[in-house]
């Protein structure tokens, strides 16, 4: 997915994908930011030929999304109010049951598409292994 966008100038006319993803379990009264990033990636151009710094977008991104449980389009469409002084005023940024993913890149639609893609990707792992778990703790009782 992140390749195709990459492919599209129209989509993504830097040729850069940055993504920060923040721990779910880890929130705002429980940690500070940055020990709450737990993952981040670039993806297309090397980092010397960016015209902007893609990264600390998603990481701004990330930050608002992150402080305010909500996904950069909620935020700008209905939570503006409760934005900062600092606060990203980009879109891209997503949560989905207390994922937070932000990507920067792209047209702001698909920076919410990738993160969307990779918040559920994420609780698909995450649903996996607790599936896993509980088969494991029963098989266990038998």
């Amino acid at each position: 997915m992140i390749e195709a966008v990459l492919g599209q100038h129209e989509m993504c006319g830097s040729g850069v994908i940055a993504i920060v993803v923040m721990d779910p379990g880890l929130q705002p009264g429980d940690a500070g930011f940055e020990d709450a990033v737990l993952h981040t990636a670039s993806f297309g151009k090397p980092r010397s030929q960016w015209d902007a710094d893609y990264l600390e977008f998603a990481r701004a991104k990330a930050r608002t999304s992150w402080r305010l449980d909500a996904s950069g389009a909620k935020v700008h469409a209905g939570l503006a109010h409760l934005l900062r002084r600092g606060d990203s005023l980009l879109h891209g940024a997503v949560v989905l049951d207390g994922i937070v993913v932000a990507v920067s890149g792209a047209e702001s639609w698909y920076d919410e598409a990738i993160g969307t893609a990779v918040a559920a990707n994420l609780r698909a792992m995450a649903w996996e292994r607790h599936a896993r778990a509980v088969r494991e703790r029963q098989s266990l009782a038998c």
